[in-house]
């Protein structure tokens, strides 16, 4: 029987002190956004992005599966926080809590249903469990159809912080993106990331030493939902509105877009693409719809010449863990 590969061993104290550098430098440089007169709200926005995109980077560059319906996790999410804030006047915390179950909950009833499948097969029925949802939330009264939840209260977190003013909430938002950053992080150098990467690798042998992969698999499903529903209740904030835009399937097809511009399988490349596609949207706005034939093109040719991505080819390049 063949050994394992080299990406289902314990991570390298190298390799672990490389990332924690660059975790470290990435910190310090979110940390002085606000004093540099950069845009706070494009780098709120980039932050929620970039956990949405390290969520789904969980399930398809450590897990193996390829998800076209991440959306639904970020747009219930999105909805139940704001229905929480606005009619049923919950505090940002709660609210956010309740999005965040919602969103767990939700991983927990279509990841029953999807991870029967492999493959193409998991991911056409993410994809039509998602646009179910879609059209779910477009006829459901608590969402106002096409004209969505407008006006959403931010509040005052714990009963402390203003959220309504700038500076404060881009330290909420930039505190619960490293939170589920380490999370992530933990998740993948933990004996059950290991697992999930022999499942990714050779499935059959897992299943061959006794594991049930089908369990693993369901699990990193629903904690990729939670985190990518965290996101979208840390969302509701920064937009102060919760939209169909969020749960539509072109959503879906940026979350993939900016996981594979990052670096699939990488730990840093999500947020890296989360920054490119987002930061192409704010300054390209003017090009109007060749907006999307402008990411198009750009995608193309970081498929061509960074095959692994713009930090995998990086991390490559130095050999270093990235």
């Amino acid at each position: 029987m063949s050994a394992m590969t080299d990406d289902t061993l314990p991570v390298p104290p190298r390799a672990i002190r490389d990332e924690m550098i660059a975790f470290v430098v990435m910190t310090a440089m979110l940390a002085i956004v606000p004093f540099t007169g950069v845009y706070p709200f494009f780098v709120m926005q980039a932050l929620c992005f970039a956990l949405l995109a390290c969520a789904f980077n969980l399930l398809i560059g450590y897990s193996g599966l390829l998800s076209f319906g991440h959306a639904m996790f970020l747009g219930t999410a999105g909805y139940v926080t704001a229905h929480a804030l606005k009619v049923w006047g919950l505090s940002p915390e709660l609210g956010i809590v309740v999005g965040t179950a919602a969103a767990a909950g939700l991983g927990i009833v279509t990841g029953l249903v999807a991870i029967r499948r492999q493959g193409i097969y998991f991911a056409m029925i993410t994809l039509a469990l998602s646009q179910l949802l879609y059209f779910i939330y477009l006829q459901t009264p608590f969402t106002h159809g096409e004209d969505g939840i407008q006006g959403i209260p931010q509040g005052h977190l714990f009963g402390i912080f203003n959220l309504a003013r700038p500076t404060t909430l881009y330290y909420v938002i930039l505190a619960g993106f490293l939170a589920g950053f380490l999370l992530i992080y933990r998740t993948i150098n933990s004996p059950f990331g290991e697992v999930l990467k022999s499942i990714r690798e050779n499935e059959q042998r897992a299943i061959s030493l006794g594991y049930k992969t089908d369990q693993y698999k369901l699990l990193a499903y629903i904690l990729s939902g939670t985190l990518a529903g965290f996101a979208g209740s840390l969302k509701v904030f920064v937009a102060q509105n919760a939209s169909l835009t969020d749960v539509h399937w072109t959503m879906s097809g940026e979350i993939v877009l900016m996981t594979l511009v990052g670096g699939l399988g990488t730990v840093f490349g999500p947020v890296i693409g989360a920054f490119v596609i987002i930061a192409m949207q704010q300054y390209l706005a003017g090009f109007g719809q060749w907006v999307t034939v402008i990411q198009g093109v750009i995608f193309v040719v970081c498929v061509l010449t960074f095959r692994r991505g713009v930090i995998g080819e990086i991390a490559h390049y130095f050999r270093r863990s990235l």
